[in-house]
């Protein structure tokens, strides 16, 4: 477990997603016009969220939202509020 953690946190520089994916997360979150991908970036190095693996994605879990990132391709899929 710990491994596809630091494979997540090496590959950052990699994390990306689509225009569709973009307006769907804006969508999804209400976070406006901040850059999606920093974003993204800043909560999966926030020590507190939680980083799992299930299949091909990893789920990042912040006190509002679950990220959704693809293994293999590291496209950030979707975000979703938790509530």
């Amino acid at each position: 477990m710990k491994y596809e953690i630091t494979k997540l946190i090496n590959n950052l520089d990699k994390i990306h997603t689509t225009e569709l994916g973009e307006i769907r997360i804006r969508k999804n979150t209400g976070l406006g016009d901040c850059e999606i991908i920093d974003w993204c970036k800043k909560q999966i190095l926030e020590i507190q969220n939680t980083i799992i693996r299930n299949g091909k994605n990893w789920y990042i879990e912040t006190d509002l939202f679950i990220i959704t990132v693809n293994v293999s391709s590291f496209t950030v899929i979707t975000v979703h509020k938790k509530y």
